[in-house]
């Protein structure tokens, strides 16, 4: 998979994709939520990014990850809420 927003490769962490399984999450919506999905960054490179899906009854869905050399998904939440600061 490749990232379009970020221009490098996507990997998926095998938790992140166990994480997927289990919470119904296809590639297709992991790949939209990459490239289209409200990012909040912690420090330069770790973030989240989140999206709302309409066909969905458990949003938001996220992903925690790590941009260096490419996009390391580490894993994928459902009912996400943002942490105000």
């Amino acid at each position: 998979m490749y990232s379009h927003r970020f221009m490098v490769d996507i990997h998926i962490t095998r938790h992140a994709r166990e994480r997927m399984v289990t919470r119904n999450i296809t590639e297709s919506e992991q790949l939209e939520l990459i490239e289209r999905g409200a990012v909040k960054y912690k420090d330069s490179t770790r973030f989240w990014i989140a999206r709302h899906f309409e066909n969905r009854q458990d949003n938001l869905l996220s992903i925690a990850a790590v941009l260096e050399d490419k996009v390391v998904v580490k894993t994928v939440m459902h009912h996400f809420e943002w942490e105000d600061k």
